[in-house]
């Protein structure tokens, strides 16, 4: 017997919420997205997710928990070796990654890789290290544009990235670049965990603006997962966002692309007018692209507050039989040196209106127990290899 129709997970790409003990491992030293966002602004204006309990989790600056909160929490930790998108959301769906992907921020790409790269796309390659995308666009764009050649550059985070203006490139030559790169870099001396197409518009300095028709070609996930195996029950599985790029599609039934979190709240609001029976996935960006990596405190404070109107519209469309879920999948502390990814535990936040019991749980151990408890509500198995246990009897 079901316990919830419909449940929604949305992640909250990198809210993290404090150091794991193993953090200092990663070169995170007292990282705290969370809190030092609070700590820099003082407050945010985050009704919901205070009533819900999120302050009662994890305080900072000058705000406060509730007396009772609405929502059961706790924290859990990634048990995977690594602190990227694709290890953190496979986890949440069972998959243990033990084998870290390759990261070339301090040193580009290699020759060889990038020799045969240029030779397959017919492309000569400029860049070739690790930068901020819209800087890069910037530095080389006019170059690109001038001579024919592509902008191929790295972050902190596993991936390989080529820009291409829409105009002077074209979409689809861009996009067979990527596909290329993508075939290149499954060796394992070259193996990241994405390879991104990173459209323009504008042709000179200062006009440079990019645009939506990006596109992530991720690694498959290496199992089985969850998502696999509620779709092989007949059950919806709804992925916003990101969510189809980071598992390839495997398992996903129905997908939407999002422009913003902003956009991806609004998304996850109308699938929740819908009638759907099994899971909604939703992985909101802009937390992670726009100011964690950019280190901007401020505008990543600003952006949950926006997140955190579209959370009251969906609370109020939620029905008597849903689960929503909220989480993260690493942190992104902006205070932090550098750019990269924070190691971090992250949130686990649950609210459903006819839930009896609220507030904290023991904290766990992987990001697995989420993928566990969709499970074991849908009376689906865990497929094999995969890790976590359900805490739905705590959910109820």
């Amino acid at each position: 017997m079901e316990t919830y129709k419909r449940v929604f997970v949305i992640v909250l790409d990198s809210l993290g919420i404090g150091a794991m003990p193993d953090s200092e491992e990663f070169g995170d030293k007292g990282v705290d997205t969370f809190g030092h966002i609070l700590d820099k602004m003082g407050k945010l204006d985050i009704p919901n997710l205070q009533k819900l309990g999120m302050l009662n989790l994890h305080k900072g600056g000058t705000m406060e928990g509730v007396e009772k909160p609405l929502g059961r929490y706790m924290r859990i930790a990634e048990r995977s070796n690594g602190k990227d998108t694709m290890t953190g959301h496979w986890e949440m769906m069972g998959i243990y990654t033990q084998k870290p992907f390759k990261t070339f921020t301090e040193t580009g790409f290699p020759k060889e890789l990038i020799d045969e790269l240029e030779k397959r796309c017919g492309k000569r390659v400029i860049g070739n290290k690790s930068a901020s995308g819209t800087e890069i666009i910037e530095e080389l764009g006019e170059e690109e544009i001038n001579t024919g050649a592509m902008i191929v550059y790295t972050s902190a985070d596993s991936v390989l990235q080529i820009c291409g203006n829409e105009e002077t490139f074209d979409l689809a030559n861009l996009y067979r670049c990527c596909e290329i790169a993508r075939e290149l870099t499954l060796k394992d001396e070259w193996r990241v965990g994405r390879v991104i197409a990173r459209p323009y518009i504008g042709m000179k300095k200062g006009e440079f603006k990019r645009t939506s028709n990006r596109h992530d070609y991720a690694l498959k996930p290496t199992g089985r997962t969850v998502l696999n195996a509620l779709k092989d029950a007949g059950l919806d599985v709804i992925g916003i966002g990101k969510i189809h790029d980071i598992f390839c599609g495997e398992g996903i039934t129905k997908t939407y692309h999002s422009d913003s979190s902003v956009q991806g709240m609004q998304q996850a609001a109308e699938v929740c007018a819908e009638d759907f029976h099994g899971l909604c996935f939703v992985n909101l960006v802009d937390f992670d692209a726009l100011w964690g990596h950019r280190r901007n405190p401020e505008g990543y404070g600003h952006e949950i507050e926006k997140f955190d109107k579209g959370l009251g519209t969906l609370l109020n469309k939620l029905r008597e039989d849903d689960l929503l879920i909220l989480t993260a999948d690493h942190g992104n502390d902006p205070t932090y040196t550098g750019t990269d990814h924070t190691r971090e535990y992250v949130p686990f936040i649950a609210y459903s209106p006819k839930m009896q019991e609220t507030g904290p749980i023991e904290d766990q151990d992987t990001f697995a127990v989420i993928g566990a408890s969709v499970a074991e509500n849908f009376g689906v198995e865990m497929p094999e290899g995969t890790i976590g246990k359900s805490i739905l009897d705590r959910l109820k």
